[in-house]
């Protein structure tokens, strides 16, 4: 005869909110991959774009973990509005490489001009969301406090990710690998 411990109540109510969400989140992820194979018309850009992504989520759980915050819900809901701010950002990115490319700029001029050009309008845009939602994590509530930590902490590590190491990536997916194609235009 042994004893068998039953988890009911609330705690088994949120693992399996948490198992459906989880199942929404890939449903997502893979909608999102496909959109992106649409817009790119590529299947290894899409790769790249979602390269970032765990970075944004190991700086959301270090910002939880930093200021002492549960990861309920609402810190689940501010990891997925995270992941789709980290995509918009390298969209962005590779819309300006792509539109340098179809003027003519070698690789490596299209993706730094790339990272210079978009350098400001993402960090006014990462900042003013980041000061903004310190009030609100502050002073919100325990309700509001975790998704806010999650998107301060998460849009912060991804930022420079996305300006550093995404470009970074790109190249060597064209250059080193060549999984990803980049023809010169003949002048």
């Amino acid at each position: 005869m042994g004893y068998h411990l039953h988890i009911a109540g609330e705690q088994a109510e949120q693992q399996d909110g948490f198992q459906e969400l989880m199942v929404v989140l890939l449903i997502s992820a893979g909608m999102i991959y496909l959109a992106l194979v649409f817009q790119f018309r590529h299947a290894i850009k899409p790769f790249i774009v979602f390269a970032a992504i765990p970075f944004g989520i190991a700086g959301a759980l270090f910002m939880l973990w930093l200021m002492r915050a549960p990861f309920g819900f609402m810190a689940f809901l501010g990891v997925v509005s995270l992941i789709g701010v980290i995509v918009s950002h390298i969209i962005v990115l590779f819309d300006f490489i792509e539109e340098q490319h179809e003027t003519g700029k070698p690789f490596r001029e299209a993706v730094i001009d790339a990272g210079i050009q978009r350098l400001r309008p993402v960090m006014i845009t990462v900042a003013a969301t980041v000061i903004a939602l310190f009030p609100l994590a502050t002073h919100g509530g325990p309700l509001w406090e975790p998704m806010c930590y999650a998107q301060i902490g998460g849009l912060t590590a991804a930022t420079f990710i996305t300006l550093l190491l995404v470009p970074v990536i790109y190249a060597i997916c064209v250059l080193d690998l060549k999984l990803v194609r980049w023809q010169q235009r003949e002048e």
